[in-house]
């Protein structure tokens, strides 16, 4: 039995107070669902800035009625000091998920990516400071590489960030560790390499490139590839996150607290190549798919060439082991579209 079905099988024997901010959210909302499964107790934050209520009603499909109850939901920004405080008294431990994503977006509009980002997050570290919780666990990001140019991505070495968000996801990891040394406050930062999965938003500007493409795919549209395809990135499937959030929230050695990250499946694959994985499961679902060649465009400015993490360190001391490789989860989450959109 790996050290993750052993904290889930103690987590249902002992149940904890959890807070997940951006609980609407792609991310949250797969936190939730799981922890609710383990028959823990959650209190969930979102403003539905990028969030839905639509995702909330699908995890309560999937639990039991008692499992529900567990739930308690505040609609509020972690931008008010106040409501940061009021979640996170007496709670045992924090996933903070909520932030404005996507690299494009901060490009045309930094301020507010910084404001939710940055402010947001202190707002939420002096609360759960505050508030003495057992862990702090924050959405770092692989953008945070910057211009490194070395494969694969070692938490040590980090370059110049290339975007706005970039640059407020590195702000959190500075943040982290002055708490660390000042107050003796210690988080556990997860630098996530493009995640998707069930739940994930297909429309919008800022739409993530799997689910926005399996939503044209699925309109018998052409998708537009960035570059010339050769663009890589280590798609991490949403599983695998879940997965490092519990054991980072867990975790209590000295050498595991007060560290970053990185949470990825350790695999590389190209813009071509994801595009004839997700062409090629559609086909297996709907004989009638037919297959329409991408148009390719210019590359898009403030994206890195290529991603791949190395992920020894979360494995070393977090115990994190990826359940689920790129083919698993584009599988997972085709066939999760082609039933909610189709």
């Amino acid at each position: 039995m790996s050290q993750y079905e052993q904290i889930k099988l103690s987590l249902k024997e002992v149940p904890k107070i959890w807070v997940i901010t951006g609980v609407a959210g792609f991310i949250g909302s797969n936190l939730l669902e799981n922890l609710l499964k383990l028959d823990q107790v959650v209190v969930g934050l979102d403003n539905f800035s990028t969030g839905f209520n639509e995702n909330l009603q699908d995890v309560e499909s999937l639990v039991s009625p008692s499992q529900w109850k567990n739930f308690s939901f505040i609609e509020g920004d972690i931008l008010d000091p106040d409501i940061c405080l009021s979640i996170c008294k007496d709670v045992d431990y924090v996933l903070h998920q909520a932030a404005l994503g996507s690299v494009p977006r901060s490009i045309n509009d930094p301020y507010n990516s910084n404001n939710s980002n940055i402010t947001g997050f202190l707002n939420m570290l002096i609360a759960a400071k505050e508030s003495k919780v057992s862990r702090f666990v924050y959405a770092a990001s692989s953008s945070t590489y910057g211009d490194h140019p070395d494969l694969p991505k070692v938490e040590e070495n980090i370059g110049r960030p290339l975007s706005p968000y970039a640059v407020t996801k590195l702000v959190n990891e500075l943040y982290a560790n002055v708490f660390s040394d000042t107050y003796d406050f210690h988080s556990i930062g997860l630098r996530y390499f493009n995640i998707f999965g069930k739940r994930q938003d297909v429309n919008g500007s800022y739409a993530a490139v799997i689910p926005k493409w399996i939503g044209i795919m699925l309109n018998n549209q052409s998708v537009q590839i960035n570059g010339d395809g050769t663009t890589s990135r280590d798609f991490t499937f949403i599983k695998n996150v879940v997965q490092a959030n519990i054991l980072a929230a867990v975790a209590t050695s000295k050498e595991a607290i007060g560290e970053v990250y990185n949470i990825a499946a350790s695999e590389r694959t190209s813009l071509v190549e994801l595009h004839e994985l997700i062409a090629s499961n559609l086909e297996s679902l709907n004989s009638s798919f037919e297959r329409i060649d991408p148009d390719f465009a210019d590359f898009r400015p403030g994206d890195v060439k290529h991603s791949l993490a190395d992920i020894s360190k979360a494995y070393t001391l977090l115990g994190y082991e990826p359940s689920h490789d790129v083919k698993q989860g584009i599988k997972e989450t085709v066939e999760w579209h082609f039933k909610n959109l189709a």
